[in-house]
């Protein structure tokens, strides 16, 4: 059994005898160092166990998101329990089994998966898919977004997928002094009674940045493509909006989502939120961070 903490909540892995622990846990675990625990007496939020065998229970389908050659089929088990299968680029991954309390957890990967790459895949999903769900009622939000660390602060960039989030936060490291890249696709939010924090993860998207370090939140910037740079704040629900589709969660449970939108609610009426049309260019940067650093 290994512990972890990301932003300030714990949770634990756990590799049943049939998932060869000694073989993969290194390897699958090895961007979760950064966050990893010798010792802790506080209860986990969450824990999953780790098998490589068949898929125990039937299940029935209630959703599916696909996005750029991966797919997450949502389901239930005839006894009222969620359940997540992954695949990438149309191969099985794994799937997640967890209880309505979201606080427990079982990845099952198919017998004949060798692959470290899908397994790795899969284990990823199911830990970000635990850790969003559990924590939604903790005034915590998973987000898809780039960070930049700036001068002891934390600029966050949405947009849906292809819109430019890890271009635009590549042109503030190259052209704006003191910026950091924190995280380059999954941070953390949380409201603390410190004030609102983004913290680094251990998921990062196609760019390897897995810090363990946390920054106050001082703006949040939605990204849209266009032939000009142009930046205005938005307000009331129009600030609400791109929080709404940048957390993840499972929008169609009442009691995750009345948790997540009491923190998007916070968020909106906390944090200077932005829309940015741009160009991929420094003038876009420098224009961003010249509006939203106070």
């Amino acid at each position: 059994m290994s512990l972890y903490k990301v932003a300030e909540h714990i949770f634990e892995v756990k590799f049943n005898t049939s998932a060869n622990a000694e073989k993969s846990e290194p390897v699958l675990l090895e961007n979760y160092s950064p966050f990893k625990l010798e010792y802790q007496k506080a209860k986990p939020v969450f824990s999953l166990e780790i098998f490589s065998e068949a898929f125990p229970k039937e299940t029935t389908e209630e959703t599916r998101q696909v996005d750029e050659g991966q797919e997450i089929i949502c389901g239930k088990t005839l006894d009222g329990n969620f359940t997540f299968s992954f695949f990438c680029d149309k191969r099985h991954a794994g799937t997640l089994l967890c209880n309505t309390d979201f606080n427990k957890g079982q990845l099952y990967f198919p017998q004949a998966l060798e692959s470290i790459k899908l397994q790795t895949f899969a284990l990823n999903n199911s830990l970000m898919v635990l850790y969003a769900l559990a924590t939604a009622n903790m005034q915590t939000a998973l987000f898809h977004s780039a960070v930049i660390k700036n001068n002891g602060k934390g600029y966050m960039f949405l947009g849906k997928s292809g819109t430019g989030k890890s271009t635009h936060a590549r042109l503030w490291l190259k052209h704006i002094e003191g910026s950091e890249l924190l995280n380059d696709d999954n941070p953390v939010v949380r409201i603390t009674e410190e004030g609102i924090r983004v913290y680094g993860s251990p998921w990062s998207g196609k760019t390897p940045c897995y810090k363990n370090e946390s920054v106050a939140l001082a703006g949040i910037v939605d990204l849209s493509q266009a032939p000009y740079n142009k930046i205005e704040q938005l307000h009331g629900i129009k600030a609400y909006l791109p929080l709404l589709y940048s957390i993840s969660g499972m929008r169609w449970n009442k009691t995750l989502a009345d948790g997540l939108h009491q923190t998007q609610n916070t968020l909106a009426g906390n944090i200077p939120i932005w829309h940015l049309d741009c160009l991929p260019d420094k003038d876009a940067a420098r224009l961003c961070f010249e509006n939203i650093k106070g």
